[in-house]
């Protein structure tokens, strides 16, 4: 082995080793030092769906799609939720870990990945668990199409990314934008098609929901539940590209302006 592949397999090391570190890190502080620990993460998007499912129920003789409320309005809050924690926690990066970023071996790189990864798996863990717990309690007897449910999975965990990455550094930068952005954000929640299905809309508004890509990484979502919903207006390409997007302007401009956001918080 050459001195640069020896060096590059140590950096590679020296990297994971910093990421886990980071992950375990938040494990404590956000977890760890909360009553019931992870039953939280799950005890509060449940609550979540037992509200509007008595909501709507009363309201509604059946959802949009199909016939059980808590399984509809699943595929599309929790969806949602996944893309609002993620994008919230990641965009928070560089405040959470500010005095470790000091430290050479640790950089905003190395904290965006671990709040990633972190707050991925707790959603995909809290997806899973909510969803089994739906379909085994209620009997739906849905067929999944599981490429559906993955591709709608990677694509909230896309867009979450992204979207915490370019405001990583917005946040940073420019403090104000924070008060924007909940403001901006807070309209999502009922625009997203959490509680009905773009199909329902006439035109013009129906188009105009398609600029949302979370529309998309719903509808894609209820297309791998519901076998007689096909969401040929999903686009995944669209979704994926806007996500690469904010992700690389994020990293660009982290690495022009990271040294000066650090020594200006």
């Amino acid at each position: 082995m050459s001195f640069s592949a020896k060096g590059l397999h140590a950096r590679n090391y020296k990297t994971g080793r910093t990421i886990l570190a980071l992950v375990l890190r938040e494990m404590a502080t956000t977890h760890g030092r909360t009553p019931g620990g992870y039953a939280w993460a799950v005890l509060e998007p449940m609550g979540g769906l037992a509200i509007m499912t008595l909501a709507f129920s009363l309201a509604f003789a059946s959802p949009a799609l199909g016939n059980n409320f808590p399984l509809f309005y699943a595929t599309g809050f929790l969806p949602f939720m996944m893309y609002a924690d993620l994008a919230s926690k990641i965009s928070q990066s560089i405040r959470f870990s500010r005095a470790l970023l000091f430290y050479p071996s640790v950089t905003y790189l190395d904290a965006i990945i671990g709040r990633f990864l972190l707050n991925g798996l707790t959603h995909l863990m809290v997806f899973y668990l909510l969803i089994f717990g739906i379909m085994t309690i209620f009997e739906t007897g849905n067929i999944l199409y599981y490429p559906a449910i993955v591709n709608a999975l990677c694509m909230a965990l896309s867009i979450g990314l992204g979207v915490g990455v370019f405001n990583c550094f917005v946040l940073s930068k420019y403090p104000l934008w924070e008060r924007l952005w909940v403001i901006i954000n807070r309209p999502l929640f009922i625009i997203s098609s959490i509680f009905f299905i773009p199909e329902s809309l006439p035109q013009p508004f129906r188009g105009y929901l398609m600029y949302n890509p979370l529309v998309h990484v719903i509808g894609e979502m209820r297309t791998g539940f519901y076998a007689t919903y096909d969401a040929t207006w999903v686009n995944p390409l669209f979704v994926y590209g806007t996500a690469m997007v904010l992700v690389l302007l994020g990293l660009i401009f982290l690495g022009r302006y990271h040294r000066e956001i650090l020594n200006n918080q």
